[in-house]
């Protein structure tokens, strides 16, 4: 299960739609091995695009060794889908390489005309996508 902050989610939901039409990605950090999101880093799509998302190479580089100064790991790993249910594609389970981390998805297309949004997680290990529940917390 994953357990967010409602400020956390928030900001997720909010760079979803700041991006579309684009698809938006980032990353939410916390203390190695608490399984904690706590630091929400959004990142640049550098692909620029409604169908796929790519984090800029430098910006990742730059990302890692923040994250190990900090004594922290990739909690949470998100991105949109503009036009799509939040579930990932096969691309994105073919990136997925943080098998502790959860992979949140927010879906923009908007189905009926009310601007609803889908935000969901997985865990994606070996290929493997498994849904879990998502706990949204005033604080922790």
């Amino acid at each position: 299960m994953l357990t967010i902050t409602q400020a956390l989610h928030d900001q997720i939901v909010a760079h979803a739609r700041k991006d579309h039409p684009d698809e938006a990605c980032g990353v939410v950090a916390g203390p190695a091995g608490s399984d904690r999101p706590e630091r929400f880093v959004p990142m640049l799509n550098a692909a620029m695009s409604p169908t796929f998302y790519e984090f800029d190479s430098g910006d990742l580089l730059k990302l890692y060794r923040d994250l190990d100064d900090r004594d922290e790991e990739p909690v949470v790993i998100y991105h949109s889908h503009t036009a799509t249910e939040a579930y990932p594609s096969r691309t994105d389970i073919s990136y997925a390489n943080e098998p502790g981390a959860h992979y949140v998805l927010v879906s923009t297309a908007d189905t009926d005309g009310l601007g609803d949004f889908q935000f969901r997680s997985f865990r994606i290990v070996d290929g493997e996508v498994s849904e879990e529940e998502v706990r949204i917390v005033d604080a922790y």
